[in-house]
């Protein structure tokens, strides 16, 4: 029995993504050309990631075009090439897969200098087909063998 004032706790578990789990899903959204949104210097957006890989300092960089959210230069409208980024992987947080709308622009302004080495690139993946996406994901969800796995 609780006494008066006295409150029930419980515990909250919170996933803390390494870096190592952030390019892992960031890979994924490249290999697959799904958006991911995040937290990035403290402002919520939604990137396409295009370019993983290396700057020629040897750090983790990933070049995005910018879809939604917040931004400290402001953000364009969706096709301007104003919308690419190049990004921290360190300064990723709370990094998730979307189902929505891959989205880019025709001249990258800054791939040369934000990754030297990339590890994938989106130029080299298949385009995605959204209606192939929906039909997988119906048959995966149907029948007794479906489960679900985080």
């Amino acid at each position: 029995m609780r006494g008066i004032g006295e409150e029930a706790m419980s515990v909250v578990e919170a996933k803390i993504q390494t870096v190592e789990d952030i390019y892992r899903l960031v890979r994924t959204a490249v290999a697959k050309k799904q958006p991911i949104s995040a937290i990035y210097q403290e402002h919520f957006a939604c990137f396409c990631p295009h370019r993983p890989g290396r700057n020629r300092e040897g750090q983790w960089r990933v070049l995005v075009y910018q879809c939604e959210g917040e931004s400290e230069s402001g953000l364009a409208p969706i096709g301007s090439p104003e919308n690419w980024r190049c990004i921290v992987f360190e300064k990723l947080r709370r990094v998730e897969l979307l189902s929505g709308t891959w989205k880019t622009a025709p001249n990258h302004s800054r791939p040369a200098t934000c990754v030297v080495t990339a590890d994938i690139d989106a130029d080299d993946q298949p385009e995605r087909d959204p209606q192939m996406d929906n039909e997988k994901s119906r048959r995966s969800n149907v029948g007794p063998e479906s489960s679900s796995e985080f």
